[in-house]
């Protein structure tokens, strides 16, 4: 299995960079979003590595679209180590950036990496449990969606792909994992299906290993990695006070950015306060890299 990864980097590096790792949220593409924010490093003169996870975009695997976060995890591991042994990388000063479902994945590996030396977690997942009950808040809708988790794990024992559904629609009548407006409006700004490697549906196993993915219990094993989260204050995906609870929990040196809207507001109309605010992190952490 092999996982799909730009390295940007601007011309005129003169000694080893710093680096920054970006990986993308859950169901999406470096493409859909992503891509200028390792733009934004690369022009600040770190390389820049965004790789998609496996069975996204132009990653192996399978089944396609299939999102298992510790496998996310120990993959983002390898591109790590893959950054360290990039020529013109100086593989003491590694930063990592994870936006959504991979901002709680780099809580988890700030608090458990000490090869990471500053982290940004930007709208981060903090409890899938949690998330899970404010998307299903009555017993009934819970008990429906166990009665389809457990449907396909039997279907599977006798040798059936996973099921599948779509990743967002507001109809009520459809399954899929988000009945967000928002998440329709974003896409149809980064509209990934033009990329030809994604038709919009995730595995239904994905929706049940979520809701078991706790990162935010590693919040306060990050110190003393200097960590930036940035937080949108009316998020409703990852919800805004859970991640202002994890942030009180981390220890020094810390920052917290805040922007007025909801998730996906950091990837369009907040970019540059989030990108410019993650690049200057990392520049005050990981040093500027000596250009001609």
């Amino acid at each position: 299995m092999s996982l799909h990864a730009w390295v940007l980097r601007r011309t005129g590096l003169t000694t080893p960079a710093p680096a920054i790792t970006v990986a993308h949220g859950f169901g999406g593409l470096a493409e859909g979003g992503l891509l200028h924010y390792a733009e934004r490093f690369a022009e600040a003169g770190f390389v820049s590595i965004i790789h998609d996870h496996r069975s996204f975009g132009l990653s192996g695997g399978w089944p396609r679209q299939d999102i298992d976060p510790w496998r996310q995890i120990l993959d983002w591991r390898r591109v790590i180590t893959y950054t360290q042994d990039l020529p013109g990388v100086d593989p003491d000063r590694i930063g990592l950036f994870g936006s959504s479902y991979a901002g709680g994945h780099a809580l988890v590996l700030a608090g458990s990496d000490r090869r990471i030396k500053a982290i940004v977690a930007q709208v981060p997942t903090i409890s899938g449990y949690e998330q899970g009950k404010r998307r299903n808040p009555s017993p009934e809708q819970t008990q429906r969606l166990q009665h389809r988790f457990n449907a396909d794990e039997r279907a599977q024992m006798r040798g059936a792909d996973a099921a599948r559904q779509l990743l967002v629609t507001t109809d009520p009548d459809v399954p899929s994992v988000y009945k967000d407006p928002e998440m329709i409006a974003y896409e149809d700004q980064f509209p990934m299906d033009e990329l030809g490697r994604f038709d919009h549906k995730i595995t239904l196993r994905s929706t049940l290993k979520a809701q078991m993915y706790e990162p935010g219990i590693w919040i306060d094993r990050i110190a003393p990695t200097p960590l930036l989260m940035i937080v949108g204050t009316h998020d409703t995906m990852t919800p805004t006070d859970m991640a202002l609870a994890a942030y009180e929990r981390a220890g020094e040196p810390k920052r917290l950015i805040t922007y007025e809207g909801g998730h996906f507001g950091a990837y369009v109309d907040h970019f540059d306060a989030a990108g410019g605010g993650a690049a200057d992190w990392f520049v005050q952490y990981l040093g500027p890299a000596v250009t001609d």
